[in-house]
């Protein structure tokens, strides 16, 4: 069999897709990133070592809609080397405390989000089997189809923050995208190096392209296209 694209219909009642220039405060891309989108289907359906998913193409369902929010985040982040400890038990759990005052406790600070309100789009990715893989690319994709028609996920989609819940449904529409023309700019595309099959341990490699929204349609190009600029690329632009 032929490989198939899939298309899922996401909606939620807030996200937020941090541009990664600003530090502190949080303002939303207009639209879910390629990397936020490639999470989504990740929550469904993973195999890292036998395939990834390449986002081709974001329809926006509902036009951009943006609201003010304060929420509380800790000071402090988890150390990831000792939660390996914490899991095996050869250590004792150390939670991180919102309202801590202890002296190794930092607390909480207030942030100020420019979210998303009501946000749906229409995503559409294929299955990039890694080399050996490729003759399971069939089987791939009967299993996610399998798993995201039952709504099954190994996780909560979420858009952006894990609290900003995500809802799927695998989808056949045509339904028409909203009439939506922007220049978004510079957008993330990844986090991650998505040339290769990744691991726990991989340090981040972000990547870049300029998104250009039109008739509601963001075309997502290919990880290798030269329009997506990678680390090494993106450094010395």
């Amino acid at each position: 069999m032929p490989p198939h694209s899939q298309t899922l219909e996401v909606w939620g009642d807030l996200a937020c897709f941090s541009r990664p220039e600003l530090k502190v405060e949080r303002l939303s891309y207009p639209c879910i990133t390629p990397s936020a989108a490639r999470g989504v289907f990740d929550a469904i359906y993973a195999k890292p070592r036998e395939f990834r998913w390449q986002i081709t193409r974001i329809e926006l369902l509902a036009v951009p809609s943006f609201v003010a929010l304060r929420r509380n985040e800790t000071k402090e982040k988890v150390n990831l080397s000792a939660v390996a400890y914490w899991m095996a038990g050869t250590a004792d759990v150390r939670p991180i405390f919102a309202d801590g005052v202890g002296e190794d406790e930092k607390g909480r600070t207030q942030r100020q989000t420019i979210a998303l309100r009501a946000p749906r789009y229409r995503i559409t990715a294929d299955i990039r089997p890694w080399p050996g893989f490729e003759d399971r690319h069939a089987s791939l994709e009967a299993q996610f189809v399998r798993r995201a028609e039952k709504g099954k996920c190994f996780y909560q989609p979420y858009f952006g923050c894990r609290e900003f819940v995500a809802f799927f449904s695998l989808t056949s529409s045509h339904r028409p995208p909203a009439d939506v023309d922007l220049d978004v700019g510079l957008m993330l595309y990844d986090v991650f190096d998505l040339s290769r099959p990744g691991s726990s341990t991989d340090r981040p490699a972000v990547s870049l392209f300029r998104a250009s929204i039109r008739g509601g349609i963001l075309n997502v190009p290919d990880y290798r296209d030269s329009a997506v600029l990678k680390p090494e690329l993106a450094g010395g632009d």
